[in-house]
């Protein structure tokens, strides 16, 4: 009985190699293969000599990392006057003659237990006072009053 290599796998990708009977059976199909396989043991030797002899050191990696964080703060411009609306939601416009100043003081005294106006009514007859005042004396007020506090 008599056996013959004819053929094996290539030891990188697993393709058949054929064998022709001459020579070492080649171990690879080609020598782009058999360069990976010499890095490849080459490195699995390299990387288990000891750390002082250029081997791999089998300490786990450790990073330390620095971050600086830097707000910068956005200079915010002053919220923009909310135009006054009346209780109906329509924009808020002065009266323009007397008989509609005269309404507006009527409407005033109605609705003078709204909800919207009651919480209010201490500040909002301050303030007619001090227009019947400047009325009476006939002189504008120059400085806006501090609103009173509860």
């Amino acid at each position: 009985m008599r056996e013959r290599l004819v053929e094996r796998t290539c030891a990188w990708c697993g393709e058949p190699v054929a064998y022709g009977g001459r020579d070492r059976p080649p171990r690879y199909c080609s020598a782009a293969h058999r360069r990976r396989g010499w890095e490849l043991r080459t490195a699995q030797e390299r990387a288990e000599r000891p750390v002082d002899d250029g081997g791999r050191d089998r300490a786990p990696v450790r990073e330390v990392v620095q971050r600086t964080v830097v707000l910068q703060e956005a200079a915010q411009a002053p919220p923009a006057p909310r135009p006054a609306l009346r209780l109906s939601g329509q924009p808020y416009t002065l009266p323009e003659d007397a008989v509609e100043w005269a309404e507006a003081h009527a409407a005033l005294r109605r609705n003078v237990t709204h909800p919207q106006i009651y919480p209010f009514r201490e500040q909002v007859a301050q303030a007619c006072e001090r227009a019947a005042l400047a009325l009476r004396a006939g002189v504008p007020e120059l400085t806006q009053p501090e609103p009173d506090g509860p």
